[in-house]
């Protein structure tokens, strides 16, 4: 199969090969699937160009989501699932082969339907973002009746929070976002109202719309410190994601964590509980079938240029997923 790989961290133009690799063959309870698009999320610039991660195999094919075909099974795979479309995830997450390729193997059950009238572009801008959406909206429980902010609303993460909540049952949702087109797209996903962070006031502003927010979806635990301590209702959640503003940042533990009885978590995907996961897949499925959906896919690359989708995404400054295309 042609493939794109690195065995050493760097640069993406420098250290990603493109050409043949051996077919993989899926194990006990696996899946293998002909890809037909792979999403480049930051984490996975992040570990091929070594800022976050050292390298953790000898040769490693990039990017963990993507969407395809399931055209061979694993033993004890229910044979069903063959000829089935699907959005994965976690592909190269405890595993060395991502999506970056013709093929790749996942277990069963990091494997979804992906429902008809959903293209497999689309499907491979699910995994990491939209997951981990779901994990910030309903790791403390329902969201019917609360108040939800998500911070970053323009962002790929952010976006799918928005439009979850709205979907979740949630009595209000707003976002937060710098302006232009990212006010436009969480406005766009649902927000009830798009507060620009930089403004003196939005503390105020967040504050006079709902009293306080229930639950809150933050893209910048560190950087946005302030804001959230301010807007947080009582006994309500701050769910962090990231946090590109500081990695030890002071937090108001006294004057909000518990004068408010407020819950602060840490999210990251691949070590979730498994449970939460597979509940991820389905409601997210689910979602695909029933609710109006926004997706944006910021640009397209053939597999060969894979290098070119990791220094897109590197750049900052893409609206939604960036898609590589092993076909083409």
């Amino acid at each position: 199969m042609r493939a794109v790989w690195y065995d050493r961290t760097g640069p993406a133009a420098a250290v990603l090969q493109f050409g043949e690799r051996p077919l993989p063959e899926p194990a006990a309870g696996e899946v293998r699937v002909r890809l037909a698009a792979s999403g480049v999320n930051p984490a996975d610039t992040y570990r091929r160009a070594g800022t976050s991660y050292a390298n953790e195999w000898p040769l490693i094919i990039p990017n963990s989501d993507g969407a395809g075909v399931v055209e061979a099974l694993g033993e004890g795979v229910d044979a069903a699932l063959l000829g089935r479309r699907v959005w994965l995830y976690n592909a190269q997450r405890g595993r060395p082969f991502g999506t970056a390729a013709e093929a790749t193997c996942v277990p069963v059950e990091y494997v979804a339907d992906l429902p008809e009238g959903i293209s497999d572009e689309i499907g491979a801008c699910l995994g990491i973002p939209a997951m981990t959406a779901h994990r910030c909206l309903f790791a403390d429980g329902p969201l019917a009746g609360l108040r939800v902010l998500v911070s970053g609303g323009g962002g790929a993460v952010g976006n799918y929070a928005v439009q979850l909540a709205r979907w979740g049952g949630a009595a209000w949702v707003g976002a937060t976002a710098s302006g232009g087109w990212k006010s436009a797209d969480a406005e766009a996903a649902g927000a009830e109202a798009v507060f620009d962070y930089r403004a003196p006031d939005c503390a105020a502003r967040i504050m006079a719309a709902t009293g306080g927010v229930d639950r809150i979806v933050e893209v910048d635990v560190a950087g946005n410190a302030a804001l959230w301590s301010e807007v947080v209702a009582l006994n309500g959640s701050v769910v962090g994601y990231a946090s590109r503003g500081g990695p030890s940042p002071a937090i108001p533990v006294s004057g909000t964590l518990m004068r408010k009885n407020v819950n602060l978590r840490g999210v990251v995907l691949n070590s979730a509980p498994a449970a939460a996961r597979r509940q991820a897949m389905t409601d997210i499925t689910r979602w695909l079938r029933q609710a109006p959906r926004l997706h944006r896919i910021a640009a397209s690359f053939p597999l060969a240029e894979t290098a070119a989708a990791h220094e897109a995404v590197e750049a900052g400054t893409k609206r939604g997923t960036v898609v590589v295309v092993p076909s083409r």
